[in-house]
């Protein structure tokens, strides 16, 4: 089989009824977790039941599989992101764009494939899969290389590349480019704020990461759930945290506009 089959047929795959449903129930699991974060996040902020969720995607999962039927959800949900990883990543290899673009496609194809390894283990093993351990692990083992101090500081570096691409993306409003059609005023004002807030919070774990490459110390780096927490440190913590968890309810209300609008 020559390139241009294996192209062919990636291609009649990606725009496949099958693969479009299954990559658009990824975009609505990704918003249904955006707002479990948040909740997480205002409970954080407020000591509302001793705040012990953690405040990222594991937390939201471990919530989603103590709920009736949230086993379920949950392999519903490692099927959506297996299949919005798949569409992202062969879509990244086979597009004639531009190489920028296409480096975009399968850098978000890595990302949706660790949410599905992530929602699978939950479904699977059960627990919260351990958002921050997870964090401390990786950076344990960067710095166990010797350059690890520099490759931690890189991932600083790029983690607050990312966040300034999601601030610039909402006050811009570019995420209607992936639209095929105008959302609504509704899901405009609830991207705006849901891409901002990830910068914002993207902005601290990048951070976090700077510290950990300077003091050569894992632990100071910290995932979504101690950038948050971190925010609630801060003078006037809990307003701030509210204020960015309400970001976070809105990228939830966006993905969905974004599970029916997104162009597949």
């Amino acid at each position: 089989m020559s390139s241009q089959d294996v192209r062919q047929a990636t291609r009649e795959a990606n725009d496949s009824k099958a693969v479009e449903w299954g990559a658009r129930t990824g975009f609505a699991v990704l918003g249904a977790l955006h707002l479990l974060i948040a909740y997480i996040a205002v409970k954080v902020a407020w000591g509302i039941g001793g705040g012990s969720k953690n405040a990222d995607s594991a937390g939201a999962l471990s919530t989603i599989s103590s709920t009736t039927g949230g086993a379920l959800l949950l392999w519903v949900g490692v099927g959506g992101f297996a299949l919005l990883a798949l569409w992202n990543i062969t879509e990244g290899a086979i597009s004639h764009g531009e190489a920028f673009d296409r480096l975009k496609l399968v850098a978000k194809g890595i990302m949706y494939a660790f949410f599905a390894f992530t929602t699978f283990r939950v479904a699977a093993l059960g627990g919260s899969g351990g958002g921050e351990q997870q964090t401390d692990d990786f950076t344990q083992k960067l710095m166990s290389n010797p350059a690890g101090q520099v490759l931690v500081g890189i991932v600083g570096l790029v983690v607050l590349g990312v966040a300034g691409y999601h601030v610039h993306k909402g006050w811009t409003k570019a995420f209607l480019e992936d639209l095929r059609e105008h959302p609504g005023t509704w899901a405009v004002h609830a991207g705006r704020a849901g891409y901002i807030a990830k910068g914002v919070a993207l902005m601290i774990v990048g951070g976090f990461f700077l510290v950990a490459a300077w003091t050569s110390d894992p632990e100071d780096a910290k995932g979504l759930d101690g950038a948050l927490k971190a925010l609630k440190d801060m003078t006037g913590g809990p307003v701030i945290l509210t204020v960015v968890a309400a970001g976070l309810a809105g990228y939830g209300i966006y993905s969905f506009a974004r599970a029916r609008y997104v162009r597949l």
